[in-house]
């Protein structure tokens, strides 16, 4: 993938692209404003386009390539580019997506354990998800295209609070097409640059935050707002940032060092355990008043080894987003007692080869029902799953 601290310059179709810095008054550096940077990414003869041409010469046409660290303006371009022609996903945007989306249902479970549509349920929510990269707009496009949450329900920020259109889409706060695909319609009369007064007025079932330079922005007047709006039921909210130091709230009490010391903050006790809470980094169970609460890990390693294997096994000619999510209802299917016990709305991370194998299994069996696959593993879940569990490589010393 790119690296963000490149030098922004745009396509010819009006993305931004990133190119890497050589220095302003160097020939090269002038060289690649003006030419290499653009074909790079984009364009009949660009360096992308031509790896992934050969890769699939080398390796065959069912090759997997997987798109990852790209910048949002060029994620969404690039994929849109190359899904239909090669075998290929952006784990950044899908991957993300699927596991947050996994969450969401795992959160419904222990709302509701006698839910057995958990996707019919997630279009009872109302969702605010704060920041708007690549992995939030994955999971908008996945719960509003896939899931059938209708877009009246979803609210997301950027850098400027929540993001808002006109009604004939000519202004607005929106960045680009897919932040303005989601944006509200018409400016905001409250506050919207201010996250706590925006929980009061669009009131969210669900809070998830990746805005990755925003420390500590789930405070604790934001906790008590969305502890409050909710009444009764317990709200889920999600700390996506990753690493530790970078989340908007963490599970306990604890010191980070970055740029400066920064305190974060208990989501659980802020919430007297009312919030359920899961996170980009892995945290320590936490217990509050003699209950222990075990924060699930909002990480897509729950998500591309199955999708990828699965693919793969079955031969798959494209990987829609529908794989996406069934995957995530794999995941969150595979939740056992002791998970909801400890307040776990993800599997453990020891059981994460169940997890793949179950993901790969739902994938298989969902391309095998859309004519996407070139191979047949079997009719049914047993059988396709046993074939899986045939083809997984398991380490193994050596006599």
């Amino acid at each position: 993938g790119m690296k963000q601290d490149r030098k922004k310059h745009t396509s010819e179709a009006g993305t931004s692209v990133n190119s890497e810095y050589y220095g302003k008054d160097s020939l090269i550096g002038e060289f690649m404003q003006a030419a290499a940077v653009n074909s790079a990414y984009y364009g009949t003869d660009s360096l992308i386009g031509e790896f992934m041409q050969a890769a699939a010469d080398v390796f065959g046409k069912r090759c997997l390539l997987q798109f990852e660290d790209f910048n949002s303006n060029d994620a969404f371009p690039l994929l849109a580019e190359y899904r239909d022609k090669f075998l290929t996903y952006n784990d950044d945007i899908q991957g993300t997506a699927a596991v947050a989306v996994a969450a969401l249902m795992g959160a419904i479970k222990l709302r509701k354990p006698e839910c057995t549509d958990l996707v019919g349920e997630l279009g009872s929510q109302t969702f605010l998800l704060h920041g708007a990269g690549s992995a939030n707009l994955g999971t908008l496009k996945l719960l509003s295209q896939e899931a059938g949450v209708p877009k009246s329900k979803i609210c997301v920020t950027n850098s400027r609070g929540v993001i808002w259109r006109s009604k004939d889409g000519k202004e607005g706060s929106f960045r680009n097409g897919e932040q303005k695909e989601f944006a509200q319609v018409g400016k905001p009369t409250y506050d919207a640059s201010n996250l706590a007064d925006t929980i009061e007025h669009i009131k969210p079932s669900c809070l998830i935050g990746a805005v990755g330079v925003a420390p500590g922005c789930f405070d604790k007047k934001v906790v008590d707002a969305l502890v409050r709006v909710n009444g009764s039921e317990r709200p889920s909210m999600f700390a996506m940032s990753n690493p530790g130091d970078k989340a908007e709230i963490t599970a306990r009490d604890a010191v980070y060092l970055d740029k400066a010391e920064i305190m974060a903050r208990d989501a659980y006790a802020w919430s007297n355990g009312r919030v359920i809470y899961a996170s980009g980094t892995a945290f320590e169970p936490v217990e509050v008043d003699g209950k222990t609460f075990a924060p699930g890990q909002v990480n897509n390693i729950y998500i591309f080894p199955g999708v990828s294997f699965g693919a793969i096994s079955c031969q798959a000619s494209t990987i829609p987003e529908r794989f996406f999510m069934v995957a995530a209802e794999a995941i969150a299917n595979t939740l056992d007692e002791a998970d909801l016990r400890a307040d776990r709305i993800l599997p453990n991370t020891d059981r994460l080869r169940e997890v793949s194998l179950n993901v790969a299994t739902a994938v298989v069996l969902e391309a095998q029902k859309q004519g996407l696959a070139g191979q047949s593993l079997g009719r049914a879940w047993p059988e396709v799953r046993a074939a899986l569990q045939a083809r997984m490589w398991s380490p193994s010393s050596l006599p």
